[in-house]
């Protein structure tokens, strides 16, 4: 019989593979070409594994570790393999708990309980396990199973996130993964084999344990591990939180939801977020120098809502504290520098009047009255429109910038007038044990919808330009994050819930044939997870209402 050839394009060029070929054939063919191990093709705009087959004519392109899927696909990867070996290590039957809870510094922050001490010795020869797994290559093997056979064979062995998690689903069949006999399941892509996973290292850490991996811009070494310690505390505080509301993953969230819980959920979180908020004004106001509470944080933290409050608290502690945009101290856009591209780099230090932005605030420090400048964004320019200022005795100026937390920005001002608040969207909350929620996705999320109602922006575009503004944050706010004096978490754990309804349109909006859609359907895929949470309860003061909208301050 003859054999059925398909045509497979690269880069502009065509050849004929037979049909049923897997990709990771076509793979080998073109690693030559491509710098970092390829662990999925691109097909015609869909991800496929490495262990699917050809099937039609089609244009592939190669996803390696340096691409944001390839880097997710090693990372899940990699948990497989050290969930495995911890297995294999300690015994089933010995462990109690194995959960992967953050990201941290190009590692993730993991913990263990059971019949062992996951000390360094441990942790020693779980990695050696681990090494020598890879170093057999071990296929990971995956296969549909019904949902209630899921359920009930993750249930049988302990796992009972999982089960929990798996009982909302509405499929009739769940993808698991097997690697030498232990399966779990995974939300997104894995590798072939073992022998994809060559770097990773495991090592104590607080209370628990990092694996460390490759940094997705250099993915053939491990990544530095320099982890911000303020940022890890408020993370590991938000864990805690948790706890306390017995709400550590979707499956227990949905739970709440679906037994018509929520209204409590919603109220004990808020009230949690408020007394953080108080505390804060609290300590600001204790002490007695400080003038200048400088606020910065990555994008769609929730900056301008959490001002409001926080200025709302100092009230409530004998201050009188007055809103500063640090937008106002753009330079002039004429004078503005460019990017490589040629483009106005609107983010960078050098963008900002910092002689003019010091002077002012020392003069008001002073006693000084001053007119305050408004920014045209329209016309580019500067504008002094008769508004001025005084700082009297309790007066505080409540500034708001991605420059705050950089002395170079305030560089003239006392060290002791300033109390600075570093402010993420830090979410602790997890698909499971072994899948969790990078922090950034719950940025996405709001940002999206805020987008959309406020700037007319659709799905694509916000996603489209995502990646800038990371590049931003990680040259110009998280370098600062740990010099704060306090890290404010502003991740309210209902917050994917609610925003599910709001966010599931705009991304079925975007295009199937544009490169924006890989990061909308992986959206998508994860807002399954989670049961719809309506926003009648949710407080007009909620830090979400500057997303949702409805809410009590003007955003």
């Amino acid at each position: 019989m003859e054999q059925t050839m398909l045509n497979v394009t690269v880069n502009g060029s065509t050849r004929q593979y037979p049909a049923g070929t897997p990709f990771r054939v076509i793979a080998a063919d073109h690693q030559a070409e491509i710098p970092h191990d390829i662990l999925l093709v691109n097909r015609d705009g869909k991800l496929r594994e490495l262990h699917k087959v050809l099937d039609r004519d089609c244009t592939l392109s190669f996803i390696t570790a340096a691409d944001k899927p390839g880097r997710q696909t090693y990372e899940r990867s990699a948990i497989l393999l050290m969930l495995k070996a911890f297995y294999d290590t300690v015994g089933r039957e010995n462990a109690e708990r194995i959960t992967v809870e953050f990201s941290l510094s190009n590692a993730l922050f993991c913990r263990a309980k059971g019949q062992f001490t996951p000390d360094k010795a441990l942790l020693e020869r779980v990695e050696a396990r681990m090494r020598e797994l890879a170093a057999q290559a071990l296929p990971i093997e995956k296969r549909s199973v019904n949902i209630d056979d899921a359920v009930a064979m993750f249930r049988a062995c302990g796992l009972e996130d999982k089960a929990r998690l798996l009982s909302y689903r509405i499929n009739s069949h769940v993808n698991v993964y097997t690697l030498d006999g232990f399966t779990d399941y995974f939300y997104g892509y894995m590798v072939p084999d073992t022998g994809y996973l060559k770097w990773f290292a495991l090592e104590s850490f607080a209370d628990g344990f990092i694996l460390r991996l490759p940094d997705q811009a250099d993915p053939e070494k491990l990544g530095d591990f320099k982890p911000p310690m303020k940022v890890f505390q408020a993370m590991h505080e938000a864990e805690d939180l948790s706890a306390v509301l017995h709400i550590s993953d979707v499956g227990e969230m949905n739970d709440v939801i679906s037994r018509g819980q929520a209204t409590q959920m919603i109220l004990s979180h808020e009230a949690m977020m408020e007394k953080q908020i108080g505390d804060i004004a609290h300590e600001i106001a204790a002490r007695k120098g400080v003038r200048f509470v400088m606020i910065a944080g990555p994008s769609s933290s929730g900056k301008t809502t959490f001002s409001h409050r926080l200025s709302t608290q100092l009230i409530a502690c004998g201050l009188r504290p007055h809103a500063i945009a640090t937008d106002n101290y753009f330079r002039n856009r004429a004078d503005t520098p460019r990017d490589e591209r040629g483009e106005y780099d609107f983010e960078c230090l050098g963008a900002m009047d910092v002689e003019g932005f010091n002077r002012d605030m020392n003069r008001l420090l002073n006693g000084e009255t001053v007119e305050m400048p408004t920014y045209n964004f329209i016309k580019g320019v500067r504008e002094y429109n008769g508004e001025t200022l005084t700082l009297g005795e309790n007066d505080v100026l409540v500034i708001e910038g991605i420059h705050c937390l950089n002395d170079e920005f305030s560089k003239a001002l006392p060290k002791e007038s300033k109390y600075r608040i570093y402010i993420s969207c830090l979410t602790t909350l997890n698909v499971d044990d072994h899948n969790r929620i990078p922090t950034t996705d719950a940025r996405l999320l709001r940002r999206i919808e805020r987008d959309a109602r406020t700037r007319g922006y659709g799905a694509r575009a916000t996603i489209k330009m995502w990646p800038s503004v990371r590049r931003g944050e990680e040259e110009n706010i998280f370098p600062y994050q740990d010099s704060a004096d306090t890290v404010f978490n502003s991740a309210l754990i209902y917050e994917t819930a609610l925003l599910k309804p709001y966010v599931e349109p705009l991304l079925f909006g975007v295009p199937h044939d544009c490169p924006e859609y890989l990061e909308a359907k992986r959206l998508l895929k994860f807002l399954n997870y989670f049961l719809p949470l309506p926003a009648d309860n949710v407080p007009k003061t909620s830090l979400l209402r500057e997303f949702v909208g409805g809410g009590c301050y003007k955003t």
